[in-house]
């Protein structure tokens, strides 16, 4: 085991002895760390976990960006096709909704008492604070109906 040739073979000197001692050890404790580890099923189960919830996020994410690239893109499909007289035919509606709707509201404030009103109050302050989540939901909607309209038609 020594670098001397075969012809001069002599016993091993304490230092050698001790190297080989040292360099066996270290396997040994490789050998174990690595067969401890093989060993402990619950760390392997957590990584295995791990990496699958990892990849799971992974997916996640590429399928949204999927779906909201779609939804852009039967957004634009649905705003391309819809005729101009349509779209100044819808605008008039709202236009006529809203006033509606505000002689509505005024007709209704002067009818409500006091205490409904201040809690109606809190409720709008809560939804002018929201207001970017409710018109996505809103405009998501309409997608949806127009392009379940548009299915229908064919």
């Amino acid at each position: 085991m020594s670098d001397k040739p075969h012809g001069s073979e002599s016993a091993p000197t304490p230092e050698e002895l001790r190297q080989q001692v040292e360099h066996s050890r270290e396997e040994l404790g490789q050998t174990v760390e690595a067969l401890a580890a093989k060993a402990d099923v619950k760390a392997r189960a957590q990584e295995q976990a791990a990496a699958v919830k990892e990849q799971a996020g992974q997916k996640a994410a590429h399928l949204t960006d999927q779906v909201r690239g779609r939804a852009e893109q039967a957004k634009q499909m649905v705003k391309d096709k819809t005729p101009d007289p349509v779209l100044d035919k819808a605008a008039a509606t709202v236009a006529q909704v809203r006033e509606t709707a505000f002689r509505a509201g005024q007709l209704a404030a002067e009818k409500t008492p006091d205490p409904v009103r201040e809690k109606a109050g809190q409720a709008v302050s809560m939804a002018r604070a929201k207001r970017t989540p409710l018109l996505a939901a809103a405009a998501a909607l309409v997608v949806f109906l127009l392009i379940r309209r548009s299915r229908r038609c064919r």
